[in-house]
Parts: C-alpha cells; sequence; structure tokens
C-alpha cells in the first residue's frame, strides 16, 4: 500500500480540466460572510519558566549571540521537542501547519494540547483547509475545546467526507485549490519554536503503515522566536483565516465520525490509516490492531518530552523570512471581516512581490565555494536552473538531493523535475535521488529508518527542505525549490550563520548522498542516456531506468507528463 499523497493536489487541476465546465453549471457552496475573526496576538515571553530557561542556557554558554538553535534529527527529537514545548507553556501555544492528520502519533501530542488549554494556556491553532477531511476533519473538533481557538487558512467549501469531492465543488476556482498555506511552526509562550518541513502526523514521526518521510527540523530559543510569533500573528489575523466554528459544526463532525465508523472502507483516507485520536474499541476491516499500533509506538518513540535543561544549543545570527498572506488571493467575501485585509508584516516577510524561493535564489547567487541543498520536490523554473548553472561557472560545487521516482510520494512531481534532469546535468549540477529503501541509515538526515523497523516498512519519501551555502550558513524551512513554492504557496524559511550548525547540517546530508541515495549521471558513452550509480557498499547494481519503480509507472508519468506544466507540479 501506498500512502495517499500529500501533495495530491496537484493532480487535479490539469487531469480534471477537461470536467470543469460542465461542473461549474451545478454550482458550488461558497464560503460563509461576515466572519467574525477577532484579533490577538503574542504575548512578551518575559515570566514565563522558557524564558527564563533560554537566559539560563544563553549565560552558561557565555554565548554572545542571543538565539540559540538545535537540529532535531530523527522522529524521537522531532515528537520528544514538541511534546516538551505542550508541556512545559505556561502562556501560549501557536501552531501553523499545512497538515495535521487525526492518526496515532497526534492522539498523544493533542491530547496535552488539550490539557495545556484546561491548565489556561492560550491555544492558537493555524491549519491548511486541504486536508482537513475524512478522518483528518476530526482534528477540528479541537476548536470546541475550552481555550482552544482553531482558524482554517483558505478554505474550500464544500463536503469535508471526501477531498475528490470537495476539489470538484470548488473547480469553478481552481485557483483556490491550487494556492496553500505551507507554513510550518510550533511556538511555545514566543520563547521557543520549532520550523521546517515536517507537518504532524504519523508518517512524519516514523509510524506510517506503509511509509516514512525522512524530515529535519531546527528547535529555536531567544529573540527569533519573536520573529516567528510575529509571522504567525500575520497570518492568524489576516481575512484569509476563517474561525472553525464559521465553517462546521460539532453536529456535522460527529455525523462524518458515524458514517466512517459505518463504512472504514470508505471513509477518506482508511487505507493505512490508522484510527481516530480517541481510538476505537476494536478495529474495523483494514484497520491495525491496537495491539500492533502500541509495540509500533513502544519502538519508534518512547512518548517522553525531550529534556530542554539538557539540549545542547548553537548559539548563532539568525533571520527569518516569511512569505506575505496575501501571496493567496484573498476571498472577496470576506471583505466584511473586522480584521484588516494587510496587517502589520512581520518583520521577517519579504518585499513586496518577493517570495521566500526568490530570497534562496539571491542566497544561491552570493555562493562562493559549495551549495548542499535538499529539495524533496524539485522543479526547477528558468531563474532557478540559471543561478544554479551561473553558480557552477564561478567554480561552485553544487550538489542536489532530491526524491527518486520510487521514493516519491507523489510521483506526478517528479515529472517535472526529469524532464529538467539532463540540463541541469549538462550544467554540472550534481544530481542525487533518494532511495525508497533506507533500512540500516540510522537516524541519518532524520530518516525514519529507525522507525521503519518497528513497523514492518522500509519505504522512505524525503521530505526535507535544507540549505548550506559555503558551510557557513544554514537554511532549513518549509519551501521547496519548484514554481510551487516559488509563485503559489505560502512559505517560511529559518537562516542561521553557523559553522557548527552547518558542519552537523553537511554531515547529515553527505552521509545520505553516500550511503542512501543514487547519483544521477550522463552515460558516458555519448548515448544521451542516464545512469543511476548505486551508494557504495550497498551491493546494488547501477541502474539505467528509474530504480525500483514499475514500468507501468514510468510508463504512466511519460504519458501524463507532457499535460502537466511544471507551475501545476
Amino acid at each position: 500500500m501506498r500512502l495517499p499523497s500529500l501533495r495530491s493536489h496537484r493532480l487535479w487541476p490539469r487531469l480534471l480540466v477537461a470536467c470543469a465546465a460542465a461542473l461549474a453549471m451545478t454550482g458550488c457552496a461558497g464560503l460563509p460572510q461576515d466572519v467574525q475573526r477577532p484579533e490577538s496576538h503574542a504575548v512578551e515571553p518575559e515570566g514565563t519558566a522558557l524564558h527564563a530557561l533560554v537566559a539560563q542556557r544563553r549565560a552558561q554558554a557565555g554565548a554572545r549571540a542571543a538565539s540559540g538553535f538545535a537540529l532535531l534529527d530523527g522522529p524521537q527529537a522531532a515528537y520528544g521537542s514538541r511534546l516538551a514545548l505542550v508541556e512545559a507553556a505556561q502562556k501560549t501555544l501557536d501552531l501553523q501547519y499545512y497538515a495535521i492528520h487525526a492518526d496515532a502519533s497526534n492522539s498523544r501530542l493533542l491530547r496535552s494540547v488539550g490539557e495545556a488549554a484546561a491548565r489556561g494556556v492560550r491555544v492558537r491553532i493555524l491549519l491548511d483547509d486541504f486536508h482537513t477531511t475524512g478522518r483528518n476533519a476530526q482534528v477540528l473538533q479541537l476548536a470546541y475545546v475550552p481555550n482552544v481557538q482553531m482558524r482554517l487558512f483558505n478554505p474550500l467549501p464544500g463536503s469535508r467526507d471526501s477531498t475528490v469531492r470537495r476539489v470538484i465543488q470548488s473547480l469553478g476556482d481552481v485557483q483556490r485549490i491550487q494556492q496553500r498555506m505551507h507554513n510550518k511552526l510550533f511556538i511555545a509562550d514566543n520563547a521557543l519554536g520549532i520550523t521546517g518541513g515536517r507537518n504532524l502526523g504519523d508518517a512524519y514521526f516514523g509510524l506510517g503503515e506503509s511509509g516514512n518521510f525522512v524530515d529535519l527540523d531546527v528547535l529555536a530559543a531567544g529573540p527569533i522566536v519573536r520573529e516567528m510569533s510575529r509571522s504567525f500573528d500575520s497570518y492568524w489575523n489576516n481575512e484569509r483565516a476563517y474561525p472553525v466554528q464559521s465553517l462546521v459544526t460539532p453536529k456535522e463532525l460527529a455525523e462524518m465520525r458515524e458514517r466512517q465508523r459505518r463504512a472504514p472502507q470508505e471513509a477518506e483516507g482508511a487505507e493505512g490509516a490508522p484510527r481516530p485520536p480517541d481510538g476505537e474499541p476494536r478495529p474495523g476491516p483494514g484497520q491495525p490492531d491496537p495491539a500492533q499500533e502500541a509495540i509500533r509506538r513502544a519502538r519508534a518513540w518512547d512518548h517522553q518530552p525531550m529534556d530542554l535543561r539538557t539540549q545542547p544549543f548553537v548559539w548563532a545570527p539568525s533571520a527569518l523570512q516569511v512569505d506575505a498572506p496575501a501571496k493567496i488571493p484573498a476571498d472577496a467575501q470576506a471583505a466584511a471581516s473586522p480584521a484588516p485585509d494587510a496587517p502589520a508584516p512581520a518583520r521577517g516577510q519579504l518585499p513586496e512581490g518577493e517570495t521566500v524561493v526568490d530570497g534562496l535564489l539571491r542566497l544561491i547567487a552570493e555562493a562562493q565555494q559549495d551549495l548542499l541543498i535538499i529539495s524533496p520536490y524539485f522543479v526547477p523554473g528558468a531563474d532557478m536552473k540559471k543561478a544554479f548553472a551561473d553558480a557552477v561557472q564561478r567554480g561552485v560545487r553544487v550538489r542536489v538531493l532530491t526524491n527518486s521516482l520510487a521514493s516519491n510520494d507523489a510521483p506526478i512531481a517528479h515529472v517535472g523535475y526529469a524532464r529538467h534532469r539532463r540540463e541541469l546535468l549538462d550544467a554540472g549540477v550534481q544530481l542525487y535521488e533518494m532511495r525508497s529503501e533506507q533500512a540500516g541509515l540510522g537516524s541519518a538526515l532524520g530518516s525514519s529508518a529507525g522507525s521503519a523497523s518497528a513497523t514492518g516498512q522500509s519505504r522512505a519519501m524525503l521530505h526535507s527542505k535544507v540549505l548550506v551555502r559555503d558551510g557557513r550558513l544554514l537554511v532549513i524551512g518549509s519551501m521547496n525549490l519548484d514554481l510551487r513554492s516559488q509563485l503559489q504557496n505560502t512559505e517560511i524559511a529559518l537562516l542561521i550563520r553557523s559553522r557548527e550548525l552547518s558542519a552537523q547540517a553537511t554531515e547529515l546530508i553527505e552521509r545520505s548522498l553516500r550511503e542512501g541515495s543514487w547519483r544521477v549521471e550522463r552515460e558516458k558513452e555519448g548515448s544521451g542516456g542516464l545512469v543511476w550509480r548505486a551508494p557504495a557498499g550497498s551491493a546494488l547494481a547501477d541502474a539505467r531506468t528509474e530504480p525500483d519503480s514499475s514500468l507501468g509507472l514510468r510508463l504512466l508519468l511519460r504519458v501524463i507528463g507532457p499535460l502537466a506544466p511544471d507551475e501545476m507540479l
């Protein structure tokens, strides 16, 4: 079984465009009008235990830089750090995500969020609306927990029983489907925060039954977190953010849940999807056994929060780059909202008209020696290809790690990369594609390989978004080097000037290049073909077709490829 694609909205606009005219005639549900959005903002961190802890840790380190950072490599660190922030929060918790899944890992995490709200912590959750369907719609119950506020960004109208049905109902507004809030933030008391590429769900914490995402986060402490909070506020108070109460009622959620109980195989995401957060007394058809679930959880991570008192931090200068919420056009029906359309921008927001990916292209243009890039969905536009070619001409070594066809959870996205592969190689860019079989790689690059042995599965899917420039500048965020991130989705990136952190990230990435990736090269015979060089010591043979992929899939993508322009992949 394959995981349901987390980028599945990439497939529909072109594949269903032939149906758009007919479906538009049937009409589509609209979004609510006159929505009330009371403004709120991050609070000052002073007086909280986390603020005192950050000050103490900085003083102990004798650091000159005010902000500290720690790479979060692997499911245990990723999960334990978030749990630690929830349990330590005294004033506020702010969560901003593209996807939060109703599954085993979030059962524990979101229960702790509810407990924080019960002890008086103000909780704000801002979620992109694309995946709030089927089982995952049950996450919206949090909006009705006292002291929890929840808003959906750029929502789609229509039924939440099925993602496909909602998309079809929204085909009259294809642009709304395409443009998503992709930012990821997890902030406690405006003092400590986490960002990176990871969403919240089993496949991001090493519990996926069909496969797991290889990801890398960063835990930030100190003043840079205030910049993260300003970014959160600019999205939270934007007219594109709709309170859950304006879109769905508790009764509707309960009715959806009951329908899923009666027809578990038909429910959205039933294939390979774990039980709802509060559990089921017995597994339904196709659902995992609770005892096996417990075994998997115990092996993947131990439910223990990270000890923030002993977690090593690297103190370094930093900056935050954030796309403006206005990158996604506002809905005309939201004009009656009392919240301002354009609140004061976060200090990290880029100049008008410039995106996070544009900022990365500037960083690439300033590289002098080495560029090491991870982009799981790598669909370079003309300006990206030129930036790489110019860097190589300056003598810069450019290495890019992306997904192979076999490891890509959205194979259609691979088409956009594959059509540029030869041009990139001819320009001197070194290309690596991650193996889908990652057993034995330990925790390299935030790998979920440790959980692979726990689940009995070994399929891994690259999801980290990282850039290391000249061994001195590290960038971690939500962005991919593709036209979707550049032109449509909103993104966030944390820039850290640190040789130490850059060296840590480089070590993780280079290990993955050596041991867990195919290196793509041109055939030396001049045939124009490609060869995938197997990792050293892997006992694998070199390949001359997309490794580990079926002929049927390769042929299907060859047919679909010409119908899928780069900007929609």
